[in-house]
C-alpha cells in the first residue's frame, strides 16, 4: 500500500449478505463506486487481482466487492461518512477498509457503534501519519475493529 506526496491509497472490500449472489455484490460495488466518485477524490477503480492471464478477459480479473480508491487525506472522513451512510440501507454484510496499516469493518449496526469505530480509525491513521508532512509514512496503528 503506497502512500505519497500527499496521497493515499485506500481499498474497500464490500462482502454481501448469505443471500447476496456475485451479480449482485457487482452491481453494489459499482454504485458504490458511482456515489466515491462523486466525492473530491483522485479515483476509484474497480479492484484487479493480479496479472491478467493471457486469453482471458480483463473482466475476468476483477474482485467483486473491492475497490481502490485514491484520495487526498483531507477526503478520508468525507469517505468514511458516505460509507457508513450507505451501508444502511443496502444488503451488505460488511465494508472492510484497508489504509496504510489500518484497518477498519464496518458493518450494518448502529450508527453510534460506527460512528465510534470511524473516529478511532480516523484518530488512528492520522497519528500513523503526523510525522511525515508529505505523508510517506505509512504507520503502524490499528485504528478500529468490530461493531457487535
Amino acid at each position: 500500500m503506497a502512500v505519497s506526496r500527499g496521497t493515499q491509497h485506500m481499498q474497500l472490500v464490500l462482502t454481501g449478505r448469505q443471500d447476496s449472489d456475485q451479480e449482485e455484490l457487482d452491481e453494489l460495488t459499482r454504485g458504490l463506486r458511482d456515489r466515491l466518485l462523486e466525492l473530491d477524490v483522485d479515483d476509484v477503480q474497480l479492484h484487479r487481482a493480479g496479472e491478467i492471464p493471457e486469453g482471458a478477459k480483463p473482466v475476468d480479473a476483477l474482485t467483486v466487492g473491492a475497490l481502490a480508491v485514491t484520495m487526498a487525506p483531507i477526503a478520508l472522513r468525507s469517505v468514511l461518512s458516505l460509507i457508513q451512510t450507505w451501508i444502511e440501507n443496502r444488503p451488505v454484510r460488511t465494508v472492510s477498509i484497508a489504509l496504510g496499516e489500518n484497518s477498519l469493518e464496518l458493518q450494518a449496526v448502529s450508527t453510534a457503534d460506527q460512528q465510534r469505530l470511524i473516529e478511532a480509525f480516523v484518530t488512528a491513521h492520522e497519528a500513523a501519519t503526523a510525522g511525515d508532512p508529505d505523508g510517506d509514512a505509512t504507520g503502524t496503528g490499528s485504528g478500529g475493529g468490530q461493531g457487535d
